[in-house]
């Protein structure tokens, strides 16, 4: 079923405000309500993909079950969640790519969060809700940040520490100008307005190897 007008119009605004260049990179986040929300902050801050090394006894899929779905707010539709084995690898091939990988880890080299540049591509490193980024990953990321806290518990929750991470990176992008021209190639955004507005045919076309149509301006397939 073709999009309305006004589904298609939010569709192309909000791709047009992605951001390619931030993402985060969940190390065995083990509770599926805290991944959820995790994704739903990057949908809201315009994260394009996320990463996710899946916990020691458990899948990626694991997480879209109920839980997932009813505290994402759906946002698991709009922010591609790409597994990894562990942490370490995924850290180099993010750097690989271009990315500086930000630990969220107290070690001697940490920096108040609001310092990292925020402007480069950058991904968030974050750890397991028990123990954390692993030594090795947070060794090998290109900074460790940490947020200050004055209070008796020196901890936040995982997913309030991402928010709290990716409204600064926001900010910093906002204030640089990043949100006023798409960050998406043109053919990377055509695609991704081709697979949100029509996600049943989008996947029936890609198994083909056939190529998408192309839309008119309120949705519609041309022939």
């Amino acid at each position: 079923m073709a999009p309305t007008p006004e589904r298609f119009a939010k569709i192309m605004r909000v791709l047009r405000l992605r951001q390619p260049t931030l993402t985060v990179l969940m190390d065995e986040v083990n509770k599926p309500h805290n991944l959820s929300a995790i994704v739903r902050t990057c949908d809201a801050v315009g994260v394009l993909e996320a990463h996710a090394v899946p916990p020691k006894h458990g899948t990626l899929a694991a997480f879209e079950g109920h839980t997932y779905d009813a505290t994402s707010g759906s946002a698991h539709k709009w922010v591609k969640v790409n597994p990894h084995a562990d942490a370490v690898s995924a850290v180099r091939d993010l750097q690989a790519r271009g990315f500086q990988v930000l630990a969220t880890h107290l070690s001697q080299r940490s920096v108040d969060y609001r310092e990292a540049d925020y402007t480069r591509p950058s991904c968030v490193l974050l750890g397991a809700e028990k123990w954390g980024v692993g030594d090795e990953a947070a060794e090998l990321a290109d900074q460790n940040i940490i947020i200050p806290m004055y209070g008796m518990v020196q901890s936040l929750n995982v997913s309030v520490a991402a928010a709290t991470i990716l409204f600064e990176a926001q900010r910093q992008r906002l204030a640089a100008g990043m949100y006023e021209q798409p960050q998406l190639a043109p053919e990377a955004l055509a695609a991704l307005a081709f697979e949100w507005a029509y996600p049943d045919l989008a996947p029936t076309l890609k198994g083909r190897g056939e190529p998408y149509p192309a839309l008119d301006e309120h949705g519609q397939i041309l022939s």
